[in-house]
């Protein structure tokens, strides 16, 4: 019976802590939403360029190596 005492102050706790969160707008969300999306996209660019150019100078320096 401890244990079931124990989980129900628990969950009052965590329903107290609850409604202290400062919860974002649903506008902010979204806007946080597309700065990560367009973040990725562009870091994701960015390495595939360097990728690809690496890979090409490495491929050219093994070819001239031989």
């Amino acid at each position: 019976m401890k244990a079931i005492e124990n989980v129900k102050t628990f969950l009052n706790e965590v329903k107290a802590e609850m409604k202290k969160v400062s919860w974002s707008s649903r506008q902010e969300l979204v806007g946080s939403a597309w700065i990560v999306i367009v973040s990725v996209l562009v870091f994701t660019v960015i390495l595939g360029f360097f990728d690809f150019s690496f890979s090409k100078i490495i491929h050219i320096v093994l070819r001239q190596g031989s």
